[in-house]
């Protein structure tokens, strides 16, 4: 039963409780990703009552566009935010690589999960088993629908040709077994991963050969700022050091303007509490590029421990309250320090060409 904005159910004793709606992109991965999270979120309060709602985003409907054509920066998530904003979903779950570093008023991400492998990998068509990006023939058809991806790769083997190739997971690798047009293809390994197809992976490319995405491999949980109960209930998923590493990347991407249409990519790692960002900017074809590498403490410092967290504080878009706000705030610091120091080398010009290109292709 309808109540207000919320959803009821009454049980076989007369209990009455409330249903919490998560709403979901309706592809299988989307609703592997989206079960996983309900399960947790069920393990921790037993009593919960979830219901998962699918629905399409726009970027699931314009499939035959490149993604950095279509020149919309929240292209997977508008219509569930939508949905989250007339209250007919409680909350939504995203891969957080989705999500703009810029969230509508109202909104916050409030759980950001454990990342999984944040890389790239290559998928081949099966006549080229047991090859590598390096040992496939000259003028092999590699599928990306990625800037990022094309722009490194075009620089790292410049024997390869890449096409741009659209559609979920099960699309994409349907388009690469059945027909000859391309030699392999590139696509996130998380994906791939939870997918439960481990097996397709023929290699994984390493920062050295295509850093990744901002927020590649992690999962969030969006909600309404306003639903404090619900930020409470969620924040328990929040694994901090993927919560921290995500800040810094998107403060990076957020100070460059990046989103889908630019070539922007990051990897990050944290060791001895040390947070070290690697940032990159690209032009299409991975001729002129700019990268560099940035460090900050992220130990929690004393006078921060017993700190009262300001619950409504975002950062890029992100609600930890029970994560150090001192070790935030440097992560986020350190992604706005590094984009400065690309700016004043020169990325923005790089970017403004790789943009002005694209939108003409």
């Amino acid at each position: 039963m309808e109540q207000g904005p919320y959803k009821y159910i009454r049980d076989g004793n007369g209990k009455v409780s409330r249903v919490f709606r998560i709403g979901t992109r309706k592809s299988q991965l989307a609703r592997i990703q989206t079960d996983s999270v309900a399960e947790k979120l069920k393990e921790l309060y037993p009593e919960l009552n979830l219901e998962i709602v699918g629905m399409s985003t726009l970027g699931d409907k314009i499939l035959d566009t490149a993604l950095s054509k279509i020149g919309e920066k929240s292209l997977f998530t508008k219509e569930l935010e939508n949905a989250l904003e007339r209250n007919e979903v409680d909350l939504v779950v995203h891969s957080l690589k989705d999500l703009p570093t810029t969230l509508p008023a109202g909104f916050t991400i409030g759980a950001v999960l454990k990342r999984e492998n944040p890389h790239d990998a290559v998928v081949l068509h099966p006549k080229h088993v047991g090859k590598t990006l390096g040992t496939l023939p000259d003028s092999s058809v590699i599928g990306t629908s990625s800037l990022r991806r094309a722009a490194q790769l075009k620089k790292r083997f410049p024997h390869l040709e890449f096409k741009d190739i659209r559609g979920n997971l099960n699309t994409r690798l349907k388009k690469l077994d059945e027909k000859e047009d391309y030699a392999a293809i590139i696509l996130a390994a998380a994906g791939l991963q939870r997918m439960g197809w481990d097996d397709r992976i023929s290699q994984i490319l390493g920062p050295e050969d295509c850093m990744y995405a901002v927020g590649q491999g992690a999962l969030a949980v969006e909600v309404r700022a306003r639903d404090l109960d619900i930020l409470e209930m969620v924040s328990v998923l929040h694994h901090p050091e993927t919560v921290l590493r995500c800040i810094t990347e998107r403060a990076f991407l957020r100070r460059l303007e990046g989103g889908c249409s630019v070539p922007v990519a990051v990897n990050t790692e944290v060791k001895d509490s040390q947070l070290y960002l690697t940032g990159a900017v690209y032009s299409l074809d991975g001729s002129d590029s700019l990268k560099e590498t940035m460090q900050t403490s992220i130990a929690a410092d004393d006078k921060s421990v017993d700190e009262e967290v300001d619950e409504r504080v975002q950062r890029v878009g992100v609600t930890a309250s029970k994560i150090c706000g001192g070790a935030q705030d440097r992560a986020e610091r350190l992604g706005i320090d590094l984009a400065n120091l690309l700016l004043s080398k020169g990325a923005k010009e790089i970017l403004t060409v790789a943009r002005q290109l694209n939108d003409a292709r």
